[in-house]
């Protein structure tokens, strides 16, 4: 069913698990112990419903299938897989270390999306 779709679906169903992702992480600073795959889900249902244009697109009887639930189970792993294992950037790493040199701070991360957050958290505090 998932493959199904068109190619434009499946990008915009892959941006809003990666955006949900990202920003739910970010409401939990990142804190593995804070993290709960069935409040990810609950927050990635109410972004979809709330801002993708995809879910409208997708005949009901599709999106209560439970093959598609599945398809999409299956999707929102490998997207998750994908954002942890991208290493961050040589530019973000060394923006980091500088800022944190000049903060005194101590942050870590572990891929380019952790990175990018921790970056702008640094940002933020010299900033104030």
């Amino acid at each position: 069913m998932y493959k199904d779709l068109s190619s434009g679906v499946k990008i915009s169903i892959t941006r809003s698990i990666t955006t949900s992702f990202e920003s739910y992480l970010a409401s939990i600073g990142w804190d593995e112990d804070k993290f709960f795959m069935e409040d990810f889900v609950q927050y990635w249902q109410t972004y979809f419903t709330e801002n993708a244009a995809w879910f409208e697109k997708i005949p009901h009887e599709v999106l209560v299938s439970t093959e598609f639930h599945e398809e999409v189970a299956k999707k929102i792993d490998d997207v998750i897989g994908k954002i942890l294992s991208e290493e961050p950037t040589k530019k973000q790493i060394d923006s980091i270390e500088k800022m944190q040199k000049q903060l005194g701070t101590n942050y870590t991360y572990g891929c380019k999306a952790e990175a990018a957050y921790v970056e702008q958290l640094l940002k933020d505090q010299l900033n104030q």
